[in-house]
């Protein structure tokens, strides 16, 4: 059996973060354990774009549930991906669903729900959710645990 970290191109060494979501590589290696539903959770607290509008810097706290099939997201590839967004303009909305399709095309996921927690803009924040269809039967889903947006009171 071949190592199939060999094939990976952005861990372990310097990789630049792509200029677009599009031109950003989502890296996969084989998944350690085929035939078990088990859970991956990404905490992506810093994600950032710009409101397509104004250019300003939208900030949000991503939070990417997905159950693998054969294929298993290589998290160096992630980070770089996500990061291809600080100079992307799109909605929220866009931005939040983007992200779930794009892990979900690269790695044939069984299911995958994201939680995308944006900060205010304009005084409203903005939470957007999305999810590929119902969870694979008996899997425990942990709760996401990202409190609404209270501001200062």
């Amino acid at each position: 059996m071949s190592h199939e970290s060999e094939n990976l191109t952005q861990l372990g060494g310097k990789a630049e973060i792509a200029v677009s979501p599009d031109a950003a590589t989502l890296e996969t290696v084989a998944n350690p354990q085929t035939g078990a539903d088990y859970l991956v959770r990404f905490a992506c607290p810093e994600f950032t774009s710009l409101c397509p509008v104004t250019g300003q810097p939208d900030f949000a706290h991503f939070i990417i549930d997905y159950v693998p099939d054969g294929k298993i997201v290589e998290s160096k590839s992630l980070k770089l991906f996500l990061g291809s967004f600080r100079n992307h303009g799109a909605f929220h909305e866009d931005c939040t669903v983007m992200v779930g399709k794009r892990i979900v095309e690269a790695t044939g996921a069984k299911w995958l729900r994201i939680g995308g927690y944006w900060y205010p803009r304009g005084g409203i924040p903005i939470d957007v959710f999305w999810q590929t269809g119902a969870a694979p039967e008996g899997l425990w889903i942990p709760d996401q645990d990202v409190p609404g947006y209270r501001g200062r009171g």
